[in-house]
């Protein structure tokens, strides 16, 4: 390993990086941390070989560039464009999480696929997953990832149904995975989607309550439900912010609370930049990568 000074790039489409990032990139290790806001996606290019060519290549491990924003298309399309910039044998590490979103993400389906695990001899792949919040860049990754590992995913669409048939197509163009639109818009349909739901993902907005009291009484066949909001009120009535594996209260389903999934997270978004730090080769990581390490964390 090269033993250059370790530099971090951040860039951030919007206004401000975010400073949860900054902390953790330095207390990761990162030596030198440069903040570039408002950047625009044809920006990467010259910024990356810009940052490559002013090194040897053998202290190019220890460069990375950092994508924020709160735009999941986006912060993928900066992390290509800076793959695509490379010329080797110059190099440099990538690492996409915009808004957190990522490693939250991955910690989400990692305790999940865990307590079912754990409580009930499930593995994720076959069981019916549905996302409240699904356009958001939360549920895009926890959607992916959960099917990936096989599970049946449907995209459940608050206000119109148009935003997550597009987000359903561009999952299958990336990824390949097949993800169901939903439309949850009235009292009948959100109910009937949490009827006959195995898993729930409640990643809407801080402060909206995904599953009423009433809710949870029809969820018959609710395996886990995960919420990441710490904003009262929960997003899962009922819903303790530490909850890993125990029964929420007025159903058979098991919880997974927001501080559970955040100390996942925290924990996830570490190890990846300090593996960045102590690498030998380039790495680049983006909410698959996530997952794994989660997934790592707490098997």
């Amino acid at each position: 390993m090269s033993d250059a000074r370790p530099i971090l790039h951040m860039l951030e489409p919007n206004k401000h990086v975010s400073p949860f990032d900054v902390n953790m990139a330095a207390d990761a290790g990162y030596k030198t941390i440069v903040p570039y806001t408002n950047v625009s996606l044809d920006e990467v290019r010259p910024l990356v070989q810009d940052a490559i060519f002013s090194r040897p290549p053998d202290y190019g491990v220890r460069t990375g560039f950092f994508f924020g924003g709160k735009d999941a298309i986006l912060a993928l399309d900066m992390i290509k464009a800076a793959q695509d910039a490379l010329v080797p044998p110059f190099q440099l590490s990538t690492f996409a999480d915009p808004a957190g979103s990522f490693t939250t993400a991955a910690g989400m389906v990692a305790l999940v696929e865990q307590v079912l695990k754990q409580k009930l001899g499930r593995s994720l792949k076959g069981t019916k997953v549905a996302i409240f919040g699904a356009t958001g860049v939360v549920g895009f990754a926890s959607s992916i990832i959960s099917a990936l590992e096989g599970a049946d995913v449907q995209l459940v669409a608050h206000r119109g149904v148009d935003r997550v048939i597009k987000a359903a197509a561009v999952s299958k163009e990336r990824f390949g995975v097949d993800l169901e639109p939903v439309a949850g818009e009235t009292p009948e349909q959100k109910a009937d989607i949490i009827a006959n739901a195995e898993i729930i993902y409640a990643a809407a907005a801080a402060g909206v309550q995904v599953v009423s009291k009433e809710d949870k009484e029809r969820a018959k066949k609710l395996l886990v439900v995960a919420d990441v909001n710490a904003v009262p009120p929960p997003g899962v009535e009922g819903m303790e912010l530490f909850m890993n594996g125990e029964q929420i209260p007025g159903c058979d389903a098991l919880g997974v609370g927001p501080l559970a999934i955040g100390d996942v997270k925290y924990k996830t978004q570490s190890g990846l930049l300090k593996q960045m730090i102590n690498a030998t080769e380039a790495q680049h990581y983006d909410f698959r990568d996530a997952f794994k390490t989660a997934r790592g964390l707490i098997s």
